[in-house]
C-alpha cells in the first residue's frame, strides 16, 4: 500500500508541474484556429496523433535529455537557471500575451501553408510542439531527472521507474480527451474562459520559473 501511494503521489506531483506547460486548453484554441478546413474524422485524427507525439516527446526528453546534457558539458544548475527562464518566460507571455492580431511566426507560417498546399497535418507542428511540448515542457523534465536520481523525496525505486510514463501517459490522455472535445470545450468555456484559465497557469508557471532559478542559484553557492 505504501508503494502504490508514493506512486499517486509521483504521478500527482508530475501533473501539477508539467500541466500548466503543456496547456491543453491552449492547445484547444490552436486545434480550432487552424482546423477550419478539415473534415470532423480528420480533427479527431489529428487530436490522436498529437496526443502521441506529446508522449514520445515527453519520454525522449526525459530518458535522453541528460545524455545531451553530458555531451554538450552542461550542468545541473545551468539547466535549472536556463529552464526557469524558459519558463518563467511563458509564464510571463500567458499573464501579458500580445494582441490577438498577433499571431506566433509558427502557427502563422502553419496556417499559410495549409492554405496555399491544402495540407492538414497539424498534429506534430504546432499541437505536439511547441503548442504542448515546448521548450518550458523539455526543460521541466530533464531538470526532474537529476531530482528523481537523487531521490530526495523518499520514493522507492520502482515508483521512480514507473511513475515517469503513466504521468506523461496521463497527460497524453488528459490533452487527447481536450483535443477531441474541442468544440465542446469551446461553448461551455469560450474564449474568455481559456483566457482566464491560461493567464492563472502562467502566473503559476512564473512562480515555478523563479523557483528553478533560485534553486540553480543555491546549488551554485553550494557548491563553491
Amino acid at each position: 500500500m505504501l508503494g502504490l501511494s508514493q506512486l499517486l503521489q509521483a504521478v500527482t506531483l508530475g501533473l501539477v508541474l508539467l500541466m500548466p506547460l503543456v496547456n491543453p486548453l491552449t492547445s484547444v484554441a490552436l486545434l480550432l484556429s487552424l482546423s477550419g478546413n478539415m473534415s470532423y474524422k480528420e480533427v479527431k485524427h489529428q487530436a490522436l496523433m498529437a496526443s502521441i507525439y506529446v508522449f514520445f516527446i515527453m519520454i525522449v526528453a526525459f530518458y535522453a535529455g541528460q545524455l545531451v546534457m553530458n555531451t554538450f558539458g552542461i550542468s545541473i544548475p545551468g539547466l535549472r537557471i536556463a529552464g526557469g527562464l524558459i519558463v518563467a518566460f511563458i509564464g510571463f507571455r500567458m499573464l501579458f500575451p500580445h494582441p490577438k492580431h498577433e499571431k506566433s511566426s509558427i502557427v502563422d507560417a502553419k496556417h499559410q501553408e495549409m492554405l496555399n498546399e491544402g495540407s492538414d497535418s497539424i498534429a506534430f507542428v504546432p499541437l505536439a510542439m511547441p503548442g504542448s511540448a515546448g521548450p518550458g515542457t523539455i526543460a521541466m523534465i530533464i531538470s526532474s531527472v537529476s531530482t528523481l536520481k537523487d531521490n530526495s523525496l523518499g520514493f522507492e525505486s520502482w515508483v521512480l521507474l514507473v511513475s515517469p510514463a503513466i504521468t506523461f501517459a496521463t497527460i497524453s490522455l488528459i490533452l487527447w480527451i481536450c483535443l477531441n472535445g474541442s468544440s465542446v470545450i469551446m461553448r461551455l468555456i469560450g474564449k474568455s474562459g481559456i483566457d482566464a484559465i491560461s493567464r492563472l497557469m502562467g502566473f503559476l508557471l512564473v512562480c515555478v520559473g523563479v523557483q528553478f532559478i533560485i534553486n540553480g542559484v543555491l546549488e551554485i553557492v553550494a557548491q563553491h
